[in-house]
């Protein structure tokens, strides 16, 4: 059996790996690809501590399932907000983007 601190450590790589990638890309749709990575590596230590606690009771996989409806919504509003700020400025580049400056 894995231990869990094995999923602990893939868990906190992927949100590393996703902090990055939101914090260093320009691209818009770059970062919400690293915001839903992080989201992924919530999910992952959502089932792991479920598999090693209670397994009776079902708190991490019905929190796992709000993350996945909380990530499906970031996705269409983030692509909705993408599309039309592109279709406006006819850029995605998030230093490009200033639509709330005066």
């Amino acid at each position: 059996m894995v231990p869990l601190s094995w999923y602990l450590i893939l868990s906190a790589g992927l949100f590393s790996i996703g902090l990055f990638g939101v914090l260093t890309r320009r691209n818009a749709v770059a970062i919400l690809l690293g915001v839903e990575l992080m989201l992924n590596s919530v999910n992952v230590n959502l089932a792991a501590f479920w598999r090693y606690g209670d397994v009776t009771q079902m708190a991490g996989q019905v929190f796992a399932i709000i993350v996945f409806a909380v990530a499906a919504a970031e996705v269409a509003v983030g692509l909705a907000l993408v599309i039309s700020v592109y279709r406006k400025r006819n850029t995605v580049i998030a230093d490009d983007i200033d639509l709330m400056k005066w």
